[in-house]
């Protein structure tokens, strides 16, 4: 029996490889937990094309809205794990959601197998040209001299819009008054229309209009200078090293993926994210390009998950 047992190992790991190297064979179902032309359904739009020509396979986008994105990523969550039904994970899916509901249909953690990272889209704070505010340090002062006078827009209730400027309350003591829109859409045009006084909203959605001249960029997250927005600093050089906050997208798999398809799409995922097609599209969006190892993209998340619990802990911010 002990002879048996290292034996049907052998071959289990034979078959498993076996399978693993012929890997794809037929098209992979990318889903998209979101409706089309928002920025998670852009992302998948723009790594597809690449990802199926280096896996010799197509890649079918699946657009599974609804939830706030918690029903396509459900529906991955309980796919098989057989690297044919993939999710375009986002950071409200991973770690916001979680920290908000108290009952969540999947654990974004244990339930997903991480595959590879794909963009950061920062978050900029954009205030209506008319304030006098120039610069973060202006703009924090002037929103010391006026505590709960100021309003601050955001997408939506537990967006990552308002936990953006919940952050940057707790680190810099400003205090603002939040008034949520459904969708940063409308609010938008209200803070182009004078209505609230700022948001912090996903540079994807507001570079054009700060480019235009109609909103006034104050500062954005990231390491470096988004080159969407060349003259506005970062929060990392404006002084404000924990206010960094923005929406990541990754290639999530079901758990339970077999360790040579999650390498083989890992490695495919990473070269797509090379291509000059590919960088040119996500450069349209202002999105940062990552790629890296699967245990980054698990090493990030987790982080992440810190940051917005200790973030809706403090704010208080319950969705359920």
């Amino acid at each position: 029996m002990t002879r048996i047992i290292p034996f049907l190992l052998l071959v289990t790991t034979a078959i498993g490889q076996a399978v693993a190297q012929a890997y794809p064979t037929r098209p992979v179902r990318l889903v998209v937990p979101f409706v089309p032309g928002g920025n998670i359904d852009i992302t998948a739009r723009a790594i597809a094309p690449g990802l199926g020509e280096l896996l010799g396979q197509q890649i079918v986008i699946d657009n599974r809205g609804g939830a706030g994105g918690l029903i396509g990523t459900e529906l991955v969550a309980k796919s098989a794990p057989d690297g044919y039904t993939l999710v375009l994970g986002s950071s409200g899916v991973l770690t916001v959601a979680p920290t908000l509901y108290s009952k969540m249909p999947y654990d974004s953690v244990k339930d997903f197998t991480p595959v590879v990272l794909l963009s950061y889209v920062p978050i900029v704070l954009v205030v209506n040209p008319t304030l006098s505010a120039k610069n973060v340090k202006d703009f924090i002062t002037l929103a010391k001299s006026r505590p709960g006078k100021m309003i601050m827009a955001s997408a939506g209730n537990g967006t990552t819009n308002q936990l953006a400027g919940e952050l940057f309350q707790m680190e810099t003591g400003a205090k603002f008054v939040h008034v949520p829109y459904k969708g940063s859409g409308p609010a938008l045009i209200d803070l182009i229309g004078g209505q609230v006084d700022m948001l912090f909203d996903q540079l994807s959605a507001s570079s054009n209009y700060i480019r235009s001249g109609r909103l006034r960029g104050i500062v954005v997250a990231g390491e470096k200078r988004n080159a969407v927005i060349p003259d506005v600093p970062t929060m990392i050089e404006s002084g404000l090293k924990n206010c960094d906050a923005g929406t990541f997208t990754a290639l999530m798999a079901p758990a339970g993926l077999a360790r040579e398809i999650v390498t083989k799409l890992n490695t495919a995922g990473n070269k797509a994210l090379a291509m000059q097609a590919t960088r040119d599209r996500f450069a349209t969006v202002g999105a940062d390009i990552l790629g890296g190892t699967p245990a980054q993209l698990d090493t990030l998340m987790k982080q992440e998950l810190a940051k917005w619990t200790r973030v809706a802990k403090t704010a208080n911010i319950k969705l359920d």
